[in-house]
């Protein structure tokens, strides 16, 4: 099942379309606070929290905070509410009077009168998109200085809801209870250290004119289970061409992923000084001399392969460029599943060229900045627009790495899967390797953002007994785990 993920825009809208027929916005924020306090409270007993700050901004979304103080008053607990001067919404006048009514303590101020097992953010909503002054900002810092568990409603305070960035900083929620929709700033960029676990508070159904964003891309993957008779044949050959003189490692990562993801065969195109360096470590894959092949050659190779991931540690001097040229109009020209990573990116960005349906890019922030024209800074600020003007610009099928991997093919998709850990030297040219080892077996039938998933979720098996010091060369083990789980 398919989660869609939307624009702040678009629920707004949304939301004032559901208000124009005449629905109550009162009733809906009512709705709302009901079934967060109802969430709460089943998380807050198994936790044994009993007292609790609720810290309400000037909009409606702190009117769902003084609702929700009220309802969990209600249900036995001690709860504080810490608020601004309500704004002019009258929505929100009629939930502080319920909250006063209700015998809430009401400060208006941010300094809290004793510590708290748990505190519920409500302070800014989806709309925020400016800086916050210094105000909010030290108001914000001084509730992430508190030890007691963190809740926000709807989107954490100071989070840009579409791109995930802090403003320029954010409450570090350990759960997010985002409302009528999906937010695209929870899951990706900087968003998932701030949003922690995401809890959907689905209120009102979605009209026709309502379109999503983005798609989460589903952890359920499971691939079919091999026929008796298959070979190696069967499987796939996949070629993986790079490895500068100085530059060994990265290709062989790349083809060692490409194996325990099950292609049928590997062929590594490099340097022959890599060759005994690569034979020792995986006999079961075959070398060839990159230097020792004419365009003859090159195009014979093409045509015994199925998939070729290209670029990994081919460096960036005259010899590379050559490489690059001597490859790249092959590939373009072939039929075959093609993966461009590192190296081939940076030649990309400085010859640019239309790529076919058939190629998957899989830049980093920074070599995405490279292919764009500007700044690491500009990528991150915005990951979204980024995928999107890189497809608009070199076409082709995308994936922009990092924390909450967005992969463009037909449509977007944010990876939810992956750690921290997994920002290491080669994690790149592993994902390259399963890319093109996959395609190979599955061509159309496995979707691009279902590899990029099980590349993650190997990472967060790798990551269970902690997340620092995770090494790319380890990801071949749960790799094999992942793509051999079977559904129950």
């Amino acid at each position: 099942m398919q989660s869609p993920v939307y624009h702040s825009q678009d629920v707004q809208a949304w939301e004032q379309r559901w208000f124009a027929r005449q629905n109550s916005a009162y009733g809906l924020m009512q709705q709302v606070a009901w079934l967060i306090s109802q969430r709460l409270i089943a998380l807050f007993e198994t936790q044994k929290i009993r007292t609790i700050a609720v810290y309400c901004g000037q909009g409606n979304n702190a009117g769902d905070g003084y609702l929700v103080a009220k309802y969990l008053k209600q249900a036995g607990f001690q709860v504080d509410i810490y608020a601004a001067e309500a704004g002019p919404s009258q929505e929100l006048h009629c939930a502080v009077q319920e909250s006063q009514q209700a015998g809430l303590q009401i400060y208006y101020h941010f300094n809290f009168q004793k510590e708290y097992q748990a505190y519920v953010d409500a302070l800014f909503g989806i709309g925020l998109n400016r800086k916050l002054d210094t105000n909010w900002q030290h108001i914000i810092q001084k509730i992430n200085q508190q030890p007691g568990f963190k809740v926000s409603i709807d989107i954490p305070s100071g989070l840009h809801a579409n791109t995930g960035q802090p403003l320029p900083v954010a409450v570090k929620a350990d759960y997010s209870f985002t409302i009528l929709g999906l937010k695209a700033g929870l899951f990706t960029g900087k968003g998932k250290a701030y949003s922690g676990k995401v809890e959907l508070i689905p209120v009102i159904p979605a009209d026709s004119e309502l379109q999503a964003l983005a798609q989460l891309a589903p952890t359920d993957i499971y691939l079919p289970k091999r026929e008796a008779f298959g070979h190696k044949g069967s499987y796939g050959h996949v070629l993986v061409i790079g490895g500068h003189a100085d530059m060994g490692g990265a290709v062989m990562m790349a083809a060692e992923a490409a194996f325990v993801a099950g292609a049928g065969k590997v062929t590594v195109i490099c340097n022959a000084r890599h060759h005994t360096a690569i034979l020792a470590r995986a006999p079961n894959i075959m070398v060839r001399d990159i230097n020792a092949l004419n365009q003859e050659q090159r195009a014979a190779l093409l045509q015994q392969a199925d998939a070729v991931c290209f670029g990994m540690g081919l460096g960036r001097d005259v010899w590379a460029e050559q490489q690059y040229t001597a490859w790249f109009d092959l590939l373009q020209q072939s039929n075959l599943e093609v993966v461009l990573d590192a190296d081939a990116l940076w030649f990309l960005a400085r010859q640019p060229q239309s790529l076919n349906h058939k190629t998957y890019a899989t830049p980093h922030p920074g070599e995405a900045a490279t292919l764009l024209g500007c700044h690491t800074d500009q990528v991150e600020a915005d990951r979204i627009q980024a995928i999107w003007q890189l497809q608009k610009q070199y076409q082709g099928q995308w994936v922009l790495k990092g924390a909450g991997s967005l992969i463009l093919e037909d449509q977007l998709y944010i990876c939810t899967a992956g750690n921290a850990g997994m920002g290491s030297g080669g994690m790149g040219d592993v994902l390259a390797g399963m890319i093109a080892s996959l395609k190979a077996q599955f061509a159309d039938q496995l979707s691009l953002h279902d590899i990029v998933t099980l590349h993650a979720l190997a990472g967060d098996s790798l990551a269970q007994t902690g997340e620092r010091g995770l090494q790319a060369q380890e990801m071949k083990h749960t790799i094999y785990q992942v793509i051999n789980r079977e559904e129950h």
